[in-house]
């Protein structure tokens, strides 16, 4: 059994894949795996050129789930106690697996620490250097468009962002794997947040370098498909995760950050995808299959979820002044 598997969600990647497999050949730490997960894409099958990889194993979906879904399948495919996700629009430095790797070994408390994601195109921009959470109901990339000297230090992060990633098997054992209701967008938030109520953290590691095309599966920064399902998923990830006071309490604040979106998407000929999004958001919330995914408060949770809303009203600090 490897001690690290590396599973590579893809769909439509053709364009990258065979970088992003080129990239994970020379690491200096070789104790891993790696498992493609094909959503079911619709170019022609890359099977033949995964098996050209002595590590890699592919595995073929007959039905589109979306991030979510494939990771899912690579998690349950594979046994290593840790695993790393990673994008297929990524190319990763050859001291990549092993600097995660020491990141999140000695913390057992650790559920996922996250590399420095640097602009594929423009190596002196960070990427994402941490995802946050707000109470304005947005996530965000914390650095995105900064330079990667502004973010050299460790440090505590909401969540990780899912395509750069390693994760404890044995959180993943308690607290379950990532949501497929959310298809994909804010899946990565929505299982950090969750590891934080189960008393885990996330974390950040400046040393773990991936270089990240973005976007390399929806195409584009914004377009109707994510930001309609982007809005859909914020009203979700409220409803699972939220005690009702934090509910109340963030209600001012959710209401200001769709007047912003609604705005902002506006000039982007988009307004009509969000609103579709928001609409949709509510009537799932109002359904058995959400429910059925909200989270089972204990006590503990409860007092955690104090922290968590400071780090929430924090993260909005970080949104509005940039830090």
């Amino acid at each position: 059994m490897s001690l690290i598997s590396i599973v590579i969600p893809n769909y439509n990647g053709s364009a990258f894949l065979k970088g992003c497999l080129d990239s994970l050949q020379n690491q200096t730490m070789q104790d891993f795996d790696i498992c493609v997960v094909d959503d079911a894409s619709t170019e022609e099958s890359l099977q033949s050129l995964v098996y050209s990889y002595p590590r890699a194993r592919y595995i073929q979906r007959t039905v589109n789930g979306g991030f979510s879904a494939a990771v899912n399948d690579g998690i349950r495919a594979t046994t290593a106690p840790f695993i790393i996700l990673l994008n297929n629009d990524a190319t990763v430095a050859s001291d990549f697996v092993e600097k995660l790797y020491k990141a999140i070994e000695p913390r057992p408390s650790c559920f996922s620490a996250q590399a420095k994601l640097v602009s594929m195109y423009n190596q002196t921009l960070i990427d994402d250097a941490g995802d946050f959470y707000t109470t304005l109901g947005w996530a965000f990339a914390r650095g995105k468009g900064r330079s990667v000297a502004d973010f050299i230090f460790r440090s505590n992060v909401f969540a990780a962002c899912a395509g750069a990633a390693i994760y404890r098997r044995e959180g993943f054992d308690k607290i379950g794997l990532f949501d497929e209701e959310h298809f994909c967008y804010l899946e990565d938030i929505d299982i950090g947040y969750r590891a934080k109520l189960y008393g885990f953290y996330n974390f950040y590691e400046p040393t773990a370098i991936c270089y990240h095309a973005g976007s390399g599966t929806s195409g584009s920064q914004y377009n109707e498909f994510k930001v309609k399902l982007s809005a859909r998923n914020t009203i979700y990830l409220a409803y699972k995760n939220q005690l009702p006071w934090q509910k109340v309490v963030n209600a001012p604040s959710m209401w200001l950050g769709r007047i912003i979106k609604r705005s902002f998407f506006a000039k982007r000929g988009l307004l009509e995808a969000y609103n579709e999004g928001v609409k949709e958001g509510k009537a799932f919330i109002r359904t058995p299959e959400a429910a059925a995914h909200k989270v089972n408060f204990t006590s503990q949770m409860h007092s955690r979820s104090f922290e968590i809303q400071w780090e929430m009203f924090v993260g909005t600090l970080r949104r509005i002044f940039n830090f």
